[in-house]
């Protein structure tokens, strides 16, 4: 398995936030980690993870998502139960 996502998670729930994360990643790490993605009004997007509603901004007018929009989704993510402790031990099990 690549390490891939290991690596984006780690971006998204340290901290300082980093700056330089892009949309197509984040999507591709929520579909790798079951999420149910779609588009919504506008920017906004509809996502359902371990039957967890929420709703993310995809940037704007470029593919690098804000610091703010990263504080964001690992709050989303926290809250579905996703830590990088979590994700290595369901990992190992494959």
């Amino acid at each position: 398995m690549s390490h891939k996502y290991e690596r984006l998670l780690q971006g998204i729930l340290q901290e300082p936030v980093s700056g330089n994360i892009h949309w197509r990643e984040i999507e591709s790490l929520l579909h790798h980690l079951g999420a149910t993605v779609a588009s919504a009004h506008g920017a906004r997007v509809h996502v359902m993870l371990n039957k967890i509603e929420g709703h993310l901004h995809r940037p704007h007018h470029s593919g690098i998502c804000t610091k703010q929009e990263i504080r964001h989704l690992r709050d989303y993510l926290l809250s579905c139960g996703v830590t990088l402790a979590a994700y290595e031990e369901s990992a190992g099990e494959e």
